[in-house]
């Protein structure tokens, strides 16, 4: 594919996850940067997720910070567990709607394509706001389960969909390489970072 300009990645961490693992295969989040930058200069890539609150393990967590330490800007979100009266399953209260959103809103104009990994119907409006500040808007998702884990809605707003099944041959890993098990590497050098607090040096 030819080069596109500046992009940036907005990862939706729970909807993806529940995505690939519909499909049945885990992301390589390394390869995922590298298939990015190969596309044209990445510039951000957010990772959003939640945690709950007062709990003292997640499993989430080797994954954040490993994201953190590998040319990832993850976004993280207390939030917290409670049991639904009427079903009594757990359920977590807590979006990162907004805050990517928020984010992507700030970034649209220094960007020439915003590549949303989700397939949340709610994100339709902000996919047509980034579009009027004159964005290509590209979605990954997914039509290949039943039902699609994609909203219709947000497939037809979206400049460009793609079916992350396609990526699966680019971006998938094997399940035992977990990325809390490999060793704490440097941001890539084709990324720049956010607010970074250690010494990273990144161009």
């Amino acid at each position: 594919m030819s080069s596109i300009g500046k992009i940036a990645l907005f990862i939706d961490g729970s909807n993806f996850y529940a995505t690939s693992k519909a499909l049945g295969f885990d992301i390589d989040y390394r390869r995922l940067l590298g298939e990015f930058q190969s596309r044209g200069t990445l510039l951000r890539a957010f990772y959003y997720t939640t945690l709950i609150e007062d709990q003292e393990f997640s499993s989430i967590r080797p994954l954040i910070d490993w994201l953190d330490y590998n040319g990832y800007t993850v976004v993280t979100k207390l939030t917290k567990e409670f049991v639904d009266a009427t079903t009594g399953r757990r359920k977590v209260k807590g979006s990162m709607d907004v805050e990517l959103a928020v984010n992507a809103m700030e970034l649209a104009d220094r960007v020439d394509q915003i590549v949303l990994f989700s397939g949340d119907g709610d994100f339709r409006s902000l996919v047509e706001a980034l579009q009027r500040r004159g964005v290509c808007v590209t979605v990954v998702s997914t039509l290949s389960t039943q039902p699609p884990m994609i909203a219709d809605d947000l497939r037809r707003q979206a400049d460009v969909f793609i079916d992350l099944l396609e990526l699966k041959p680019k971006i998938g890993r094997d399940p035992v390489d977990r990325p809390g098990s490999r060793e704490v590497r440097q941001p890539p050098q084709f990324l720049t970072r956010g607010a970074i607090k250690r010494d990273d040096r990144v161009e």
